[in-house]
């Protein structure tokens, strides 16, 4: 996967400012979700919620299919971790170097 660039960063990152994407972020990562199962675990409307997957879809991280009626969520996390991983070498590369020594220590 290509690591994206800074505009492309930037929805990534403004999908992340709020906080009820990042929680259907923390909830997709057990598995595909339908938007139904989504909307049940929060206090507000369906079409808000569908507002909130449609900016991480925007932005990539997350994927739909639909299959009769029902559409599945899924999230992209290799979209994520490219993202975030990509703004965190560049602001703090001595974080590359972390990484690298821990991953040698695993090995």
């Amino acid at each position: 996967m290509q690591v994206p660039g800074v505009a492309d960063q930037s929805g990534v990152f403004r999908a992340l400012a709020d906080p009820t994407r990042r929680q259907i972020l923390q909830d997709l990562r057990v598995g595909e979700m339908t938007a139904g199962e989504i909307a049940s675990r929060f206090p507000i409307t369906a079409p808000s919620i569908s507002r909130h997957l449609g900016v991480l879809k925007s932005a990539g991280l997350v994927t739909e299919r639909r299959e009769a009626n029902r559409i599945y969520y899924s999230l992209l996390e290799d979209r994520l971790a490219a993202c975030v991983g990509s703004f965190l070498s560049t602001v703090c590369p001595e974080q590359i170097v972390m990484r690298r020594r821990a991953k040698s220590r695993r090995s």
